[in-house]
């Protein structure tokens, strides 16, 4: 007989036929990969610390299934906070984060990294009062212990400033048809055909499915849900039968984005506004600062005066380009565990000095990493507020679809650009994109048992990867020069 725990009932909730293949055709969902195994451990380092703020607490080991269940049986009147404490009642287990003893009562707390409480978390604890509830237990309240974003480190961590208590018991309580629910669920299980379920909004809420590649392969690239801000549009589409771009009837109203990207599907050219594009390049002044930036951002913060999952800029790389057309290469990468931030500002600032136009790609995100660091140092705030009216971000003409392609299948991040308006592209390069570089970085600080070799290779990949985010503005900039030019000047 199949057991359902919390994890799979979850599961059903989101799809059947993920339920089903959970159990049924485990071979055929993909394996972990390294960015969600890292939001495990986050995970398991925010329940390992909440466990703190019940210092007289007994953690139950859970590598035995049911030695774990037996030992929660044996502690359940003990009147002691427990951790991981396993009940399995019928076909039905669930494994508590803490259940609190209150009198004769329990609580439960839900351990989450997040911070703020979802609708799923919601289900899940419902999930697990129905479980234990049918085990004979009284619940009183229900908890999420989740992460304080306010909190600001100041030495060693505090958990219980670092975490906090949401009450969810009437949220809980509101949850109704659980039991017909788990019935249906093991009506699925049971089942000897997987369910032929159409896909929907929910293969990406509240989070993307593992099975998408396999669900989604019939989709075409140029699909009407990469539609620029498609939104609930896309699926208005889908479900009458119109699955790419060039085929969504005239009719249907569109934004003027969305009808350059449609005609640049039917037409299968790039859209070019060379007159915007000629205003924009127009406001360069040289020389120019490419400058990108790469950044962690942790649940426990690593260092004083920082909040948890706060960005913090590690890396940057500086082209910088004469009138003349010109290169220089400039680069900075912190490769100790200490705080980046003060050499990461002291070497920027030596380079950034005069005048010229600092191109960025989104600059939000650069400008806005350097604002909480000028606020955290303040000797750079001056600095910093004269560099502000130098940005260029070199998102606008992509962004205004003066220049669209194609190629870009809706998309304006600069992986989606480069290979549309250059053909060149991350290929080759051993990192690729910005989470494996942040994961990457990590490691490289952090992980002890990391060889000098190996700790060497990362660095190498990681600057070779954030060169490769400013030699693409480059590149895209010389490009919209050479489009946007009149043949007839």
């Amino acid at each position: 007989m199949p057991l359902l725990s919390k994890s799979k009932y979850l599961i059903g909730l989101k799809c059947p036929k993920l339920l089903w293949i959970a159990f049924n055709a485990k071979d055929r969902l993909p394996e972990v990969d390294e960015a969600t195994q890292y939001r495990f451990d986050q995970g398991h380092v925010i329940g390992s610390l909440a466990k703190q703020w019940f210092p007289d607490g007994v953690d139950i080991p859970e590598d035995d299934f049911m030695g774990n269940i037996e030992e929660t049986k044996k502690l359940l009147g003990s009147g002691k906070p427990l951790f991981e404490a396993g009940i399995k009642v019928d076909d039905l287990y669930s494994r508590a984060d803490i259940l609190n003893p209150v009198g004769n009562e329990y609580d439960i707390i839900e351990v989450k990294s997040s911070t703020k409480v979802k609708d799923i978390y919601i289900e899940d604890v419902a999930f697990q009062r129905f479980v234990y509830q049918k085990a004979g237990l009284r619940i009183r309240k229900c908890f999420v212990m989740n992460i304080n974003n306010q909190y600001v480190r100041s030495g060693e961590i505090d958990p219980k400033q670092l975490l906090k208590l949401e009450e969810i018991t009437a949220e809980v309580e509101a949850v109704v048809g659980i039991e017909e629910r788990i019935d249906e669920m093991f009506r699925v299980i049971n089942s000897g055909e997987c369910p032929d379920v159409r896909i929907g909004p929910f293969c990406s809420d509240p989070y993307s499915c593992d099975m998408e590649y396999d669900c989604w392969s019939f989709v075409p690239d140029d699909n009407v849900f990469t539609l620029y801000y498609v939104g609930k549009n896309g699926w208005e589409l889908f479900n009458k039968g119109v699955m790419s771009i060039k085929d969504i009837p005239d009719d249907f109203k569109l934004n003027d984005k969305q009808r350059i990207q449609v005609e640049c599907a039917k037409t299968d050219t790039p859209h070019i506004d060379k007159p915007e594009i000629q205003k924009f390049l127009k406001s360069f002044e040289y020389p120019l600062y490419y400058l990108d930036f790469e950044t962690h951002n942790t649940a426990l913060p690593l260092y004083d005066g920082t909040r948890p999952y706060q960005q913090i800029p590690f890396q940057f790389s500086l082209h910088v380009q004469s009138e003349d057309g010109s290169l220089e290469h400039h680069e900075f990468l912190h490769d100790s565990a200490s705080d980046p931030r003060p050499l990461f500002l002291d070497k920027l600032r030596s380079l950034l000095s005069g005048s010229g136009s600092i191109v960025v790609f989104n600059q939000s995100f650069e400008t806005g990493r350097l604002r909480e660091c000028a606020e955290a140092f303040p000797s750079y705030q001056s600095w910093f507020d004269d560099l502000l009216p130098r940005f260029i971000d070199l998102i606008t003409p992509f962004k205004s679809f003066h220049y669209h392609s194609p190629e870009q299948h809706g998309s304006n991040s600069i992986k989606a650009v480069l290979p549309a308006i250059t053909k060149q592209s991350y290929e080759g390069l051993e990192i690729a994109e910005g989470e494996a570089a942040t994961l990457a970085y990590l490691s490289m600080i952090l992980d002890e048992s990391l060889s000098d070799e190996d700790r060497q290779k990362i660095r190498q990949d990681l600057l070779k990867y954030c060169e490769r985010d400013t030699e693409a503005m480059v590149w895209i900039v010389e490009e919209l020069n050479s489009l946007s030019k009149d043949p007839n000047s």
